[in-house]
């Protein structure tokens, strides 16, 4: 049974590769934009019309997907107080209770979010007429990446690993 969670587990730490470029991506193309709009506004006296709603797109992509991301890592803010000072049989119940809650939460925000980006796909964007759908949509695509990375976390569990991420912040025991 370890193999194929183990394949499993990897394709989903690869889902989570293309994600972690993609939230580079789009902070680049925000930076970009707010540079290129305040540059254009005090400099050239003429702002851009699309620069900052694209922009404003592009962070709430970032938010919702790097929600998802951030699940995965183990770096969202937390109150771990139970788990941390807990044996490690009540340590990993909680933390599949933890992990089973977030995935309800966003099978409700996927349901919900794609509900709402269907009734306001008709709508479009001001400045660029893009598809409201183009901005509503972020809201089940990070719903999906944080129940994926919810199995992942459940994976890690039932293998026993503690995800390497875990430990990012903290420090190394000293002597």
């Amino acid at each position: 049974m370890k193999g194929p969670l183990t394949v499993i587990r990897k394709g989903i730490d690869g889902i989570n590769w293309v994600a972690g470029w993609l939230l580079a991506a789009l902070l680049a193309v925000m930076i970009v934009l707010i540079a290129w709009q305040v540059f254009a506004r005090y400099v050239m006296g003429s702002p851009l019309a699309f620069s900052e709603e694209i922009a404003r797109f592009s962070m709430v992509w970032m938010t919702l997907l790097g929600a998802g991301y951030a699940f995965r890592q183990g770096t969202l803010i937390s109150i771990d107080l139970v788990a941390e000072t807990a044996g490690p049989t009540l340590r990993r119940a909680v933390i599949v209770l933890v992990t089973l809650i977030s995935m309800v939460f966003a099978y409700v925000l996927l349901t919900q979010g794609w509900f709402l980006a269907s009734r306001i796909s008709y709508q479009t964007a001001p400045s660029t007429g893009l598809s409201m759908l183009w901005l509503y949509g972020a809201i089940p695509a990070g719903a999906i990446l944080i129940m994926i990375n919810g199995l992942a976390l459940l994976i890690d569990q039932y293998l026993g690993d503690e995800p390497a991420a875990r430990t990012l912040g903290q420090a190394e025991p000293t002597e």
